[in-house]
């Protein structure tokens, strides 16, 4: 019988869930078995869970669960060398090239498990079946205005939290730009046709900027992109890998700029491949801001768990498109899960 273990999130901020409860009744009804761990802050409720026929575990407990089980979370596991023994669901951020990548597939090595990379379930057409992008997009969105609104009071953004949902962070931003007596700032998106980059144009939409959009046609030359200094915000929708182009060369800051915060919704600055060369480092809920710049300032916003500042939204909305395949698990070595698989063994070897 094929044992999916939710595990908890280890991470502070990180509500999200890839499996509702009506997904694992849906699970449990093809014949498999479901144990949910306890959580201090998953958005959706153990109860629940348990209401349609799960187990419950401490939270935790997935390290001493059956050798068969199939751990499945988010977010990255706890920063240690214990060797993985189990076969794991989760965004590893492991195959272009990030130094904790490389430590977390030696920790399979170790043990002899396997990752499933969340990022690399795709179908027969090479595309995502599950993804959170319109969610990082919208919520990426808020964050950079909220980085620009501070500028415009001479500050620099400060901690950003959990919406109950997107109509209440829509008109928080509403409520503080309506303090800038109509200032708005101009945005270039990158990566305008994907979920991403669709998410913080329906944000910038709500809110009435003026958008430029931009996706492959725009940018196949190659660059330099001079466009992207022209505005004020600049969103970068484009997933890191090779051969992508540079949007935002080292020495912006020394060149003549309107622009003044950079949305890195793709979040990969440690990539061999990342676009934009004025930062290293991803910025985080308390921090939402790193100023690479001063006079004129130049804040980056690089937060890769977004989506939970809209838990509940995004997590049904993945778990929704996930389930399909996770119906699918009793068969390993065929559809997402053997391309997935594959491309394990490829950067293992």
């Amino acid at each position: 019988m094929t044992h999916v273990w939710l595990r908890a999130e280890p991470r502070d901020n990180e509500q999200r869930v890839g499996l509702t409860p009506e997904g694992a009744a849906a699970l449990i009804a093809r014949g498999m078995q479901v144990t949910v761990e306890e959580s201090r802050q998953r958005c959706l409720p153990l109860a629940d869970y348990l209401d349609v026929g799960c187990t419950a575990a401490p939270e935790g407990t997935w390290v001493d669960a059956p050798d068969q089980a199939i751990i499945f979370g988010l977010k990255e596991l706890p920063d240690d060398d214990t060797p993985l023994r189990h076969r794991h669901i989760m965004f590893g951020h492991a195959y272009k090239g990030q130094p904790s990548g490389q430590v977390l597939l030696a920790r399979f090595g170790a043990g002899g498990g396997t990752l499933f990379d969340l990022e690399y379930l795709l179908d027969d057409d090479d595309r995502r079946v599950a993804a959170f992008g319109y969610w990082a997009g919208f919520a990426g969105a808020a964050v950079a205005l909220r980085c620009w609104i501070a500028q415009q009071h001479g500050g620099i953004a400060g901690p950003v939290h959990p919406y109950l949902s997107a109509g209440h962070m829509t008109a928080d931003l509403q409520h503080a730009m309506s303090r800038l007596d109509g200032a708005r700032p101009s945005a270039l998106i990158i990566g305008a046709k994907g979920r991403v980059g669709t998410g913080v144009a329906d944000l910038c939409r709500e809110l009435a900027l003026e958008t430029t959009l931009w996706d492959m046609d725009e940018t196949a030359h190659g660059g330099p992109f001079p466009e992207v200094l022209q505005h004020v915000l600049f969103f970068n929708c484009i997933l890191a890998r090779p051969g992508t182009p540079v949007f935002v060369p080292e020495n912006a800051g020394q060149m003549d700029r309107a622009l003044r915060v950079i949305g890195d919704i793709a979040c990969d600055p440690d990539s061999d491949f990342s676009p934009i060369k004025v930062y290293d480092r991803a910025t985080d809920w308390q921090s939402p801001a790193l100023r690479v710049y001063d006079h004129p300032p130049l804040d980056v916003t690089a937060i890769d768990n977004l989506p939970s500042m809209l838990p509940v939204e995004s997590s049904k909305d993945f778990a929704d498109q996930l389930l399909p395949s996770l119906l699918t698990l009793d068969d390993l070595d065929a559809g997402v899960w053997g391309r997935a698989k594959a491309t394990f063994d490829a950067a293992m070897a």
